[in-house]
């Protein structure tokens, strides 16, 4: 009997450790490295910060604490807000830049080129240092970002291929046929393409001229503001350019860039421009001074990400995909307009689309957010397309980036049936179903028949209708005009300005400019982000099943009886407190993604 109660005992203390010790071991753990990521050490007294851009950007922060762990981070919002506080820490010397070897987004590389003009204006030197620039997407859009420094720098032997932009796009439509798949699907308008590789062999004459355009409009951009930032005619270094490809040596040669060099030696020249004990810190390292913000209130609420109707929960909170859910989205805009602190909003918008339904809900709170007297001015980021363009087309105004892909004003739906191909495995499909005919229209063994079809078009040409409309309400346009410019097609942000899709070409600061003025505000205004990154505890909730007021208690347990890590969390929770107190889903549904 002793025994047997032994090892009862035993069994009970080892469900204890790991039902509840390495749980919290692995809470605090957590919670510990969150918080040390988000405070970094202490700012020496004269730092050069590094900003290496060769990992990639989100464009917002992630929306919960942990995403470091499943690879988010760094985001364009965040670097631009750092480098706006850094024009004016005493603390701060210059800024010396490590570039990507293809291309980047070129939105994000407009928000960040107007960062980086705004702080050499504070008189404060910058350098970029390039291991290569190689032909992978918008490599332009990179070279672009590495004149605004001022200072360009590359590798010895490394090579300067930013010659053009291209894309390649994989048609699956004789693969489909080979093997029996059919591709069932409606789009509207011609120039919504998102499924033509489905549909076709190659480029049909709507897609291509809707590819080039854009194409086009970012390259010649990103180009003539390169030519502005190194003194030379936009003609002459085109040409430069599409002589190409050249080694370090003959780019500079040719005045693309300033020096050719190593990683350390460009650091070592921008830390003897600096000044005397000068360090070379990491961006993520740099603490802003933190903005105590004594003016009127804007309210920042994002969205980035496939717009998805729910609220994210039952998710891992380590997963670094961002996700547009509608409940959350609209909920902070709800927030916002009922604060009476708040004067206006600041939506910023970086989605390529998703659910119109979810799109609607969101839209349904900027609009009840403008009746409620707070104006709406939506900053668009890297895409805000299709159902991007749908929760923006209301706002009081809207800023875009000259590179941003907006418009794709359009809609496609519909699915793959694939009885035939299955049916040459040996597999076959039989449906059962009762109801109107419709009931069956999405099942997989065959392609829609006349009555379905008809059913589902008539279906498309209201979502696509709908858009339209609610579109013209918010450009102040007819809906015969806002036909002519939708069709599904992509525009740049610099070519829906012209068209009227967009009010100005700006970055986030240019939106809060635009909504003071809106608001009839003066001088500083203190922003305040609605709806943002979740607590550690919050995150942890969808984890592990349990309330966030559990997870606090045990923590404020583990606190009372000594632990140091827990201490530290929770002497971190009451901080916060304080200073708070002071996307694709196919059918049934239809998509708005571009």
């Amino acid at each position: 009997m002793k025994q047997f109660l032994l090892t009862v005992a035993g069994v009970f203390v080892g469900l204890v450790l790991f039902m509840v010790v390495i749980p919290m071991i692995l809470i605090f753990g957590l919670i510990g490295a969150a918080a040390k990521s988000a405070e970094g050490p202490a700012t020496p007294a004269a730092a050069v910060l590094e900003l290496d851009l060769r990992s990639g950007l989100s464009d917002q922060d992630p929306q919960n604490p942990f995403a470091m762990f499943g690879g988010g981070g760094r985001s364009v919002i965040g670097v631009i807000q750092k480098l706006k506080a850094a024009e004016t820490d005493d603390k701060v010397k210059g800024v010396f830049v490590r570039l990507p070897e293809g291309g980047m987004a070129p939105a994000a590389a407009d928000e960040l080129r107007q960062a980086f003009v705004r702080f050499r204006k504070s008189g404060k030197p910058m350098m970029a240092h390039s291991q290569g620039l190689y032909p992978s997407g918008a490599v332009t859009s990179t070279y672009m970002l590495a004149a605004a420094t001022g200072d360009v720098w590359m590798q010895p032997g490394a090579a300067f291929q930013a010659t053009g932009i291209a894309t390649e796009d994989i048609f699956f439509k004789r693969l489909f046929d080979k093997y029996g798949v059919k591709a069932d699907f409606e789009q509207r308008k011609e120039y919504k393409n998102a499924v033509n590789p489905y549909l076709h062999d190659n480029y049909t004459p709507a897609h291509k001229e809707a590819q080039l355009s854009w194409m086009g409009s970012i390259y010649r951009s990103s180009l003539v503001t390169a030519a502005g930032e190194r003194k030379l005619a936009p003609e002459a270094l085109v040409a430069a350019i599409e002589g190409g490809p050249w080694s370090a040596d003959q780019a500079r040669e040719r005045r693309l860039i300033d020096r050719v060099g190593q990683v350390r030696e460009a650091s070592d020249a921008l830390l003897a421009k600096a000044g005397k004990n000068a360090k070379l810190i990491d961006f993520d390292d740099y603490t802003a001074p933190t903005d105590t913000g004594t003016g009127a209130t804007i309210a920042v609420i994002g969205a980035e990400g496939a717009i998805m109707t729910g609220n994210g929960e039952g998710g891992s909170p380590f997963g670094g995909e961002q996700m547009v859910w509608s409940d959350q989205v609209s909920k902070a805009i709800y927030e916002a307009a009922e604060d009476k602190t708040v004067k206006a909003i600041v939506f910023r918008v970086s989605s390529p689309g998703g659910s119109d339904t979810a799109s609607e809900q969101i839209l349904a709170a900027i609009q009840a957010a403008r009746k409620a007297g707070k104006p709406v001015v939506v900053s668009m980021g890297t895409y805000a397309a299709s159902g991007g363009y749908w929760i923006s087309s209301q706002a009081d105004s809207i800023v875009a980036q000259p590179a941003t892909l907006t418009g794709s004003i359009g809609v496609y739906g519909g699915k793959f049936a694939l009885g035939d191909a299955l049916g040459r495995l040996g597999i076959d499909v039989r449906e059962t179903s009762v109801g109107g005919n419709y009931a069956g229209a999405f099942g997989m063994e065959s392609g829609f028949d006349q009555s379905q079809r008809a059913a589902f078009s008539g279906w498309m040409d209201s979502i696509y209708e709908g858009f339209v409309q609610r579109v013209a309400t918010g450009r102040k346009m007819s809906p015969d005009k806002v036909r002519e410019l939708a069709k599904g097609r992509v525009w740049t942000g610099a070519q829906a300005r012209q068209l009227g899709l967009v009010d100005k070409l700006g970055g986030f600061y240019d939106a809060v400019d635009e909504a003071k003025r809106l608001a009839g505000l003066k001088g500083e205004v203190k922003l305040k982000v609605f709806g943002g990154v979740k607590s550690p505890f919050e995150a942890l909730e969808r984890l592990f099943g349990v309330s966030s007021a559990s997870l606090k208690t045990l923590a404020a347990a583990a606190w009372v009886f000594g632990d140091p890590r827990a201490e530290a969390a929770m002497d971190r929770l009451a901080e916060a407190r304080l200073r708070e107190q002071g996307a694709t889903v196919m059918a049934p549904r239809v998509e708005l993604a571009r």
